[in-house]
């Protein structure tokens, strides 16, 4: 059962309810363990350079900057230095659970209308991705900063090494990017990324091929020097505001932006799972989306069946679309909008929209009115597959989790010192009125923050005592990548390699996408008679990092759909 709490008082509920009303299932224990250090993260070079630097001592902010860092160079079409992140920091001392919004931010000339043409209609998504204006103010450095300057234990300089070396000596492109290099993408026509991507007789680099990126190594040797204002400042801001004033459309980012531009630390928004407690970010993330789908799930009988049950998966699929009709009408910058985050988790709302789960699969539902709802256009918003996540624990038992992105693969295509900048303003529904006038609530306006699917968590025990994060890159699709996980670990028990692995299910109003090959042709026909054709598509591009402490000992896992590692040793 949820309710939206401050996160003491929603310990405090977990720990009676924990005692009361789980008779059906034991509460996990936690039995004394050595202090360990662990890395998950979707490469291995980036595992690498954050285990380097928790082997030197260093916290988990620490190793977050050198893992931003490295995936920045070696997973571009991912995440980067020119992106935005949200990271959920549990502290290992006060058992807090704070977020720290790094989401990116529309430039103070930013309109309402910057994605429709002369005739009123919305751009094509291809065309919105590669302008100018598709950039928002990056944030995850400068949020990276603020969170490394509060809880680091080594120099920010100390920091860069790792990413900035193997920058200057190149690194093989691996068998995913050799991929994406060579996929039939808008933003691979992009000048900058087949400058970047080509050979010196004008092939494309493949898997396998040695790729150096100087421009890169040097923008990183003033970072650590200079601190966050090697990006927000001097000649690296000017580069930025020039290259998104370039055509086509041009954008309205300014210098004075990047100088603004302010991260935030926001409280954790935590619901009862079970018997655990998970705390994912407030909106303008999408951990209110998560915690209803959750809550949801809670209400049917999901935890009795398991992954060879068709009717485990037409139960999540309908509860997903359910949840995605709250969270796309709703869900945008608080700054902004009032978004109804008490009414989407009201226990008797809840129970109201599982109701709506039938026999089988009908028309799409449509958003309910949560107490708090205020009237808003349904909402277009596109927001496809891109984005990484990592968790870092130190030997003090801090832990993080964070999802980071520039949106899109390679962003908008445009680099700046070698990284890609974001396109996350498209991220913004691009048709920002209906038909009657309405605003939709995640319309795009001047220093407003774009609604995002990200939702890296947290999730502790009845005292406050950390037992596991997860988290997703695949834009729109994130929720059920988590959810799916969660349910396989928790309910299913399964090993959280094991559930990552499991077939990918994501339904969202008419759209019913997954794994098909993954599975059995059984659970294909009962789906099939319940209403649910599922079609080949988003399923494929997950990127799940998940950890779990069962009994003390270090459970972890990484997505096989991509390249990561997830390795935990004694702390030094």
């Amino acid at each position: 059962m949820f309710r939206i709490r401050t996160f003491v008082t929603a310990i405090a509920a977990l720990a009676l309810a924990s005692c009361t009303v789980t008779q059906d299932r034991p509460a996990p224990t936690q039995s004394q363990r050595a202090p360990q250090i662990f890395v998950a993260a979707a490469n291995p070079l980036a595992v690498e350079a954050g285990m380097a630097v928790l082997r030197r001592g260093g916290s988990a902010p620490d190793a977050a900057v050198a893992v931003q860092a490295m995936l920045s160079l070696v997973e571009p079409q991912s995440s980067g230095v020119g992106g935005g992140a949200f990271m959920t920091y549990y502290d290992g001392t006060s058992r807090k659970v704070t977020v720290f919004d790094g989401r990116e931010v529309a430039p103070a000339g930013a309109s309402e209308g910057m994605f429709l043409g002369a005739d009123g209609k919305a751009l094509p998504f291809d065309q919105a991705v590669l302008s100018g204006r598709a950039t928002g103010v990056p944030g995850a450095v400068k949020m990276l900063g603020e969170v490394q300057a509060a809880h680091g234990k080594l120099a920010w300089r100390t920091l860069f090494g790792d990413a900035e070396r193997t920058a200057r000596e190149g690194f093989i492109v691996s068998p995913r990017l050799g991929r994406m290099i060579a996929g039939n993408f808008a933003e691979n026509r992009a000048p900058d990324v087949r400058a970047y991507f080509s050979n010196a007789d004008g092939t494309l680099k493949k898997a396998g091929d040695r790729l150096q990126n100087p421009a890169y190594a040097a923008f990183l040797e003033r970072l650590a020097a200079q601190g966050t204002d090697a990006l927000y400042k001097g000649q690296t801001a000017e580069r930025i505001v020039a290259r998104t004033h370039a055509e086509p459309l041009a954008g309205a980012m300014t210098r004075a932006d990047l100088a603004a531009y302010r991260p935030i630390a926001r409280e954790a928004l935590c619901g009862r799972y079970r018997v655990y407690l998970v705390c994912t970010p407030p909106p303008p993330a999408s951990g209110v989306g998560l915690l209803q789908l959750l809550a949801i799930l809670e209400r049917t009988d999901i935890a009795s069946r398991g992954p060879n049950d068709p009717q485990a998966w037409f139960l999540f699929a309908e509860a997903s679309r359910i949840m995605y009709a709250d969270r796309d009408r709703y869900v945008g910058d608080p700054a902004f909008v009032s978004v109804p985050v008490a009414g989407m988790l009201d226990p008797a709302y809840v129970g109201g929209r599982a109701k709506l789960i039938g026999d089988s699969a009908g028309a799409p539902p449509q958003a309910g009115t949560p107490a708090g709802a205020t009237v808003a256009a349904a909402d277009r918003t596109y927001e496809p597959t891109g984005t990484s996540h990592f968790i870092i624990g130190d030997a003090a038992g801090n832990v993080l989790s964070m999802t980071t992105t520039v949106e899109l693969i390679f962003g908008s295509g445009r680099m700046v010192d070698g990284f890609f900048l974001n396109n996350q303003m498209t991220d913004f529904t691009m048709q920002p009125r209906d038909a009657a006038g309405r605003l939709a609530a995640n319309a795009p306006a001047p220093g407003k923050r774009p609604r995002s699917s990200m939702t890296p968590l947290v999730i502790l025990d009845s005292q406050g005592r950390f037992v596991g994060a997860a988290g997703s890159a695949g834009g729109n699709a994130i929720l059920p990548y988590v959810a799916k996980t969660l349910v396989a670990s928790i309910d299913w028990g399964l090993p959280m390699q094991d559930a990552i692995a499991l077939p990918n299910l994501i339904a969202r109003g008419t759209m019913f996408n997954g794994e098909v090959t993954k599975f059995s042709p059984e659970i294909l026909q009962a789906l099939a008679a319940r209403g649910i054709d599922l079609k080949p598509g988003q399923g494929e591009d997950s990127g799940i990092q998940g950890v779990m402490l069962r009994n003390g000992q270090f459970d972890g896992g990484y997505d096989p759909r991509r390249e990561g590692r997830a390795i935990a040793e004694p702390a030094p």
